[in-house]
């Protein structure tokens, strides 16, 4: 699948979950809406009742306007123009309620004009718990009446969620659905990337067994013209650039296969005492050997360092790696400087190059597996991406720190954070 599939996939599918999601929180609010509604309603007639009841059973005439008056959410007050008989109103309320099927908790006071305060009456649980529960909330006076009780529903937005049910279950079902897409897509990218890693590492590796092919190749022709064996010093030369080139497929072969083994096995480090400065004097010199007088390799090293208890043979191979690296990725003539410094428990090594440096975009990407700074078609480096990707699994295995520091055409800086026991 092209890249541009998969930006319209992501794109058009994001588009219609946030659509989906705000028609969801649309109804959602609207249901939320109604169903509040209705219950305030049906409150308004309960307690409407009870004003009424009451005024009749104290033989007094109703309030000429509508007595109940709703100060909260959950908080409603209730003129009715007589004294008020507690247990006479907790059985109004009782009775009222049951009849219009109001099902959720509530509790009461009425209001002593002598005292100038609420009095509390009672919790009414439809769980049948009452007089156990005190007063979950201060229910405020309200001035404008003189004998009124009020009514308060503390549980009154559990109870609407309750009533939500459907809802609730679409919701959830839009939330998997939601997780479900994203691990789609997430998966989708996944793959990509891995197809486009296989991609390069098919196109890396062609390039890279060309060379020793061909040269092994023309030095087969030459070695099957029967004219070679009256040239004894030529044959020689030939038998040895097809024994060298052989070798040097045999080692890429081998490399990628041991990148399988500790993928599958993982790393078998032996650990012991090392003398880190020692491992880099003789790493260094012998890249001096082997470049000749083609590179620049300084040591600045920090005598302080005690040693550190590591794998000698992986951390040799780490300097290695990153000194080839500085070589190979040099656009003229090579300088590296590699420095160590103790600083409390840890020593810091830092190998610095004068290349071309890697863009923040990149920075990241370097210590993946087959990822390789895109050059286009050029392709006058060597590799497969491994070198990077090895130095960071040994860190990690060694619980130490690597992380580059960089910019373009500044050269680039890897820092490892050794611990010392």
């Amino acid at each position: 699948m092209k890249r541009n599939q998969i930006r319209f996939i992501v794109i058009l599918g994001t588009f219609a979950i946030i659509g989906i999601i705000v028609i969801q929180i649309y109804w959602m609010q609207k249901a939320w809406n109604i169903k509040e509604k209705q219950f305030n309603q049906t409150i308004f007639i309960g307690l409407q009742n009870v004003a009424e009841k009451l005024s009749t059973y104290s033989q007094t005439e109703p309030p000429n306007e509508n007595p109940v008056n709703q100060l909260s959410s959950n908080y409603f007050v209730v003129n009715t123009d007589c004294i008020i008989d507690v247990n006479v109103l907790d059985y109004y309320l009782r009775t009222e309620f049951d009849k219009l099927n109001i099902d959720t908790d509530y509790e009461y006071a009425v209001y002593d004009c002598h005292n100038d305060k609420m009095v509390y009456g009672n919790y009414v649980s439809i769980k049948g718990k009452d007089n156990s529960i005190e007063m979950t909330t201060n229910m405020p006076k309200y001035s404008e009446y003189v004998y009124y009780f009020g009514v308060n529903f503390p549980s009154k937005t559990n109870s609407l969620t309750g009533d939500m049910g459907l809802w609730i279950i679409f919701s959830a079902i839009l939330l998997v659905s939601v997780i479900f897409f994203s691990y789609a897509i997430f998966i989708i990218l996944r793959q990509k990337r891995l197809s486009e890693l296989q991609k390069d590492f098919i196109n890396n590796m062609t390039h890279e067994f060309k060379t020793p092919i061909s040269s092994i190749n023309i030095s087969a022709d030459v070695i099957s013209n029967p004219e070679i064996v009256n040239d004894p010093e030529r044959l020689q030369n030939y038998g040895g650039i097809i024994k060298q080139e052989n070798q040097r497929l045999n080692n890429q072969v081998e490399k990628v296969l041991q990148i399988a083994r500790i993928e599958k096995l993982g790393f078998e480090l032996k650990k012991e005492s090392v003398e880190l400065n020692e491992i880099i004097r003789e790493v260094t010199n012998n890249s001096k050997t082997n470049n000749a007088n083609s590179v620049k390799i300084e040591a600045h090293l920090d005598e302080n360092i005690p040693e550190i208890f590591a794998d000698g043979l992986h951390l040799t191979n780490i300097f290695y790696n990153l000194i080839d690296n500085a070589v190979k990725y040099s656009l003229g003539y090579p300088e590296i400087i590699i420095r160590t410094k103790l600083k409390g428990k840890v020593a810091l090594v830092t190998v610095q190059d004068n290349g071309p440096g890697i863009s923040k975009e990149f920075q990241k990407k370097v210590f993946q597996k087959f990822f390789r700074i895109p050059t286009g078609n050029i392709h006058n480096v060597k590799g497969f991406g491994l070198g990077l990707y090895y130095v960071k699994n040994i860190c990690q295995s060694h619980r130490w720190k690597i992380w580059l520091e960089s910019g373009t055409n500044k050269g680039s800086t890897f820092v490892i954070e050794i611990l010392i026991p």
